[in-house]
């Protein structure tokens, strides 16, 4: 684990996306935030989005940083495209 933070700590761009990502994370995990002068109150919509912008972060975090190998991000890739074809299918019929 330790390898792995350090290792996406290199680039500054893998940086700014890990740290955004575990913030959001922690605005959808809380909620409420009150910070001295300073108020986060988001509703249900905006943790939920800070929750998927908090995940698309991470992910981007760890796909710029190295550690997972192109045969694993192409099967992913080639997965997600065949539920979406499913998915785009069954909304027009």
């Amino acid at each position: 684990m330790k390898q792995i933070l350090n290792q996406m700590t290199i680039s500054q761009l893998t940086t700014v996306f890990f740290s955004s990502g575990l913030g959001f994370l922690i605005i959808a995990v809380l909620g409420k935030i009150k910070l001295g002068f300073a108020e986060i109150n988001p509703g249900c919509f905006g943790r939920t989005l800070a929750l998927i912008l908090g995940m698309f972060c991470l992910i981007g975090a760890i796909l710029l940083s190295g550690t997972f190998r192109v045969e694993i991000v192409n099967f992913v890739r080639s997965y997600l495209t065949k539920v979406m074809q499913e998915y785009i299918g069954f909304i027009r019929l």
